[in-house]
């Protein structure tokens, strides 16, 4: 009896672990050719695959099973799928970034002093300009390619993956580029892609004792901290305050709206300011959408929220990967 007992619930677990894994296929979407080595991962993780000769592809979801599922390849747009299930194989169609490569050819004649120039402002705007910052390099600079039809924005594209090495964090890290905007009358930025960390470079005890503090220091008061505080109703304790825009302090319930098992978002007519140890507001949430969703594990939907203030000086450099957690 107790062996046909141990038998089913070995055969339930393994049931539940299979079910946990998506499977697809990546296609060009102009050709319909299938895309090799594309990478299938969960934005800002270490958990990501990459697709065989025939485009096909396979991923445990089982530790991201709310977060979105990103599928990016060596020249074409990301895209990011929200509704996918074990039970349905996925059809992902990648858009080349033609238009783009046309683009800097026609544009990409001699310009030496604009490029240095350019790479200047993409590596504060991208990588940041924290200490942090300085210990990061970007691997293949030379992918970088800029757009030089005017004089007050700064464009740039990247057909290849940017490669870059966190030497102050420790990680190894992909991002696919999709888009990278500088106004310079202004100092307005924008970029948008997708991030994926692939290697932890802690190696002797040394390294990971300063690799960890420097880890503490970037995720203290960081926009993960505050997500992972406000999951489980615990702002008070973690340093945060949240007020509006009459200085009133926001609990929880004024914040959070509940959208089902283990589904929340945050929700607030007007922007939120967030203290951190401080009496007065160093970050501000400015809302794109009416509710965004966020995740136990600090992931929160990134086109429903710009922000402002110091949270928003959180670059490259100083990100985590979702898997990170404190050690005390």
């Amino acid at each position: 009896m107790k062996r046909t007992l141990f038998l089913s619930i070995f055969i339930c677990l393994c049931s539940v672990s299979y079910n946990q894994v998506i499977k697809g296929t990546v296609f060009d979407q102009k050709t319909r050719e299938k895309i090799y080595s594309a990478s299938i991962y969960f934005n800002g993780t270490f958990n990501g695959k990459l697709s065989d000769q025939d485009g096909n592809f396979e991923i445990d979801i089982s530790k991201n099973i709310s977060m979105p599922l990103t599928i990016s390849a060596l020249g074409y747009f990301s895209t990011t799928i929200t509704d996918y299930s074990p039970n349905k194989p996925l059809l992902v169609y990648l858009t080349p970034k033609l238009f783009e490569l046309n683009e800097v050819v026609v544009n990409a004649k001699s310009h030496t002093r604009e490029r240095k120039v350019n790479l200047t402002i993409f590596r504060n705007e991208f990588i940041g300009t924290t200490g942090n910052a300085f210990n990061c390099e970007i691997i293949n600079e030379n992918d970088l390619k800029f757009i030089y039809d005017s004089k007050d924005t700064v464009k740039a594209y990247a057909l290849k993956p940017i490669e870059i090495e966190n030497k102050a964090l420790g990680y190894k890290i992909t991002y696919y580029l999709d888009k990278f905007e500088y106004i310079k009358a202004s100092s307005l930025f924008f970029f948008k892609g997708n991030i994926i960390f692939n290697e932890d470079l802690t190696t002797d005890d040394a390294k990971k004792q300063l690799f960890e503090r420097k880890r503490k220091s970037a995720y203290l008061g960081s926009r993960m901290h505050f997500f992972r505080a406000l999951w489980v109703d615990d702002l008070n304790n973690a340093g945060f305050t949240v007020k509006n825009n009459a200085n009133e302090t926001l609990g929880y319930k004024k914040i959070v709206v509940q959208d089902g098992p283990n589904k929340k978002s945050i929700k607030y007519k007007g922007d939120l300011g967030i203290c951190y140890y401080s009496k007065n507001p160093t970050s501000y949430i400015v809302f794109q959408k009416e509710r965004v969703f966020f995740d136990k594990n600090g992931y929160f939907d990134p086109a429903g929220i710009s922000w402002e203030g110091s949270m928003a000086q959180q670059r490259i450099a100083d990100w985590l990967p979702f898997e990170y957690t404190v050690k005390e």
